[in-house]
């Protein structure tokens, strides 16, 4: 090898080993981002989801159900009352993935809270619909789909938020509810998966 391919050889494998160190950060970050949420420390997330979004505002949950660092940002600013900030992100989550349940259910709850009543309870009910939507998917793997909401509680509290038409106070406390329980159920249902039984108790309900 002469001493161009060998330099040539050399960046390649620097900028390979940049970008794992990259994404390992943004893992790193997107995780502690979701940790602050579940122990309810927003203001911790938005410091963390912001250094993931900043490096790849595209990034996913990777475990069966998917949703964005943008969506989880949105709600660490829902969550921090910052409704200006939360709308922007959110509408960019949405803009970039429309799939993205947890973006449009932030969405909504800011939106309702902002005012915009028709539009919010909308995309609530398009979240609350679409996570519906992703569990009983999840559910027809009769190998791992068991470990998903077993008791349906999730699903169950889905069917009759949406049957009760509530007033704005009772929605959200519901969707926000609902939002909590699905994301605690990504991990829940992967360590029932890793050690073989259901049993998930979606704490919060």
């Amino acid at each position: 090898m002469n001493t161009k391919q060998s330099l040539l050889s050399t960046s390649f494998t620097a900028l390979l080993y940049l970008s794992g160190c990259a994404t390992f950060q943004v893992s790193s970050d997107f995780q502690a981002g979701r940790n602050a949420l579940q122990t309810r420390r927003a203001a911790d997330a938005v410091g963390y989801l912001t250094r993931a979004a900043d490096v790849d505002p595209g990034y996913k949950t990777s475990y069966r159900f998917q949703a964005g660092v943008l969506a989880y940002l949105g709600r660490a600013y829902y969550e921090t009352g910052k409704d200006a900030d939360a709308r922007a992100t959110l509408e960019k989550a949405v803009a970039i993935d429309n799939t993205d349940a947890l973006a449009h259910l932030y969405l909504g709850l800011t939106l309702l809270r902002g005012g915009d009543g028709a539009r919010g309870r909308k995309e609530i009910d398009d979240g609350l619909k679409a996570i519906n939507d992703t569990l009983e998917y999840i559910a027809t793997d009769r190998t791992t789909g068991i470990f998903w909401d077993p008791a349906r509680q999730i699903r169950n509290d889905i069917s009759n938020t949406l049957a009760a038409k509530s007033d704005a106070v009772a929605l959200a406390m519901a969707a926000e509810r609902i939002g909590r329980n699905i994301d605690e159920e990504i991990d829940k249902a992967r360590r029932d998966e890793l050690h073989g039984h259901g049993g998930s108790d979606n704490g919060g309900q």
